[in-house]
């Protein structure tokens, strides 16, 4: 069975490289990014089964690349789960990710999270 493929966007390389690490340990194949530039490019050219979003703000701005994602052709069906400290991340269900994890996250919910995404 081929492994599922994650791309992580995720602007804090500390946390990038801890959830690189957990997800590599569940036997994820994962491309790991700390910028957005060519983010559409990147995600066609290595067709992920989902993606880690980082969101720092829930406004316009800082949805933008989450709801570019889920109207641009050959990527929206890709399930986009997001990370954030947002306050009211929550919202950004109703907006464009099909799942929020916030941060601090929990090592066992991002994964189950990932795990139900690519599920379904």
């Amino acid at each position: 069975m081929k492994n599922k493929k994650i791309l992580v966007l995720e602007k804090d390389v500390d946390i990038l490289n801890v959830i690189g690490q957990i997800l590599t340990d569940e036997g994820y194949d994962l491309k790991l990014l700390q910028t957005d530039i060519n983010f559409i490019e990147e995600i066609e050219a290595y067709e992920p089964d989902a993606i880690l979003l980082d969101i720092i703000r829930v406004t316009p701005e800082g949805t933008e690349l989450c709801r570019a994602l889920k109207t641009a052709k050959g990527v929206s069906h890709i399930p986009v789960i997001v990370l954030s400290t947002a306050p009211k991340v929550e919202v950004v269900k109703e907006i464009c990710a099909d799942e929020v994890v916030k941060k601090p996250f929990d090592i066992d919910l991002l994964v189950n999270t990932v795990e139900k995404q690519l599920a379904a």
